[in-house]
């Protein structure tokens, strides 16, 4: 088992890219295709406590699904963590962990925090 996990959307570049870095630095992670295994709100929190951020700041406004949610600047982390649990595609990707810690694949690059 590996001690690296990706949220993966395989159809998104900076994904793969992200991916593609950490196999070129020799680490084979658990790939989560979180778009078809949807992680459930307490695993999207544990994700932010480890990433460090907001749910606001995990969350991709552009979708439409955004809109189609209700969501706005002012939405609640419990609002935008429950559109997320129901819209997994909402996901700000890749997500990569390690232990206790995790980063954003964007750019890919940020994941050479991890590996070390």
């Amino acid at each position: 088992m590996s001690d690296f996990t990706i949220y993966h959307n395989p159809r998104c570049s900076k994904s793969r890219q992200t991916l593609a870095l950490l196999e070129e630095n020799g680490v084979e992670p658990e790939i989560v295709l979180y778009l078809e295994t949807p992680p459930d709100k307490k695993q999207i929190k544990g994700l932010l406590a480890k990433l460090g951020i907001s749910a606001g700041e995990l969350v991709r406004r552009g979708e439409s699904e955004y809109k189609s949610c209700g969501l706005g600047k002012d939405s609640s982390a419990d609002d935008l963590i429950a559109a997320m649990v129901s819209h997994p595609k909402l996901i700000e990707r890749p997500i990569v962990v390690k232990g206790d810690r995790a980063v954003l694949g964007r750019p890919p690059e940020n994941v050479l925090e991890l590996i070390g």
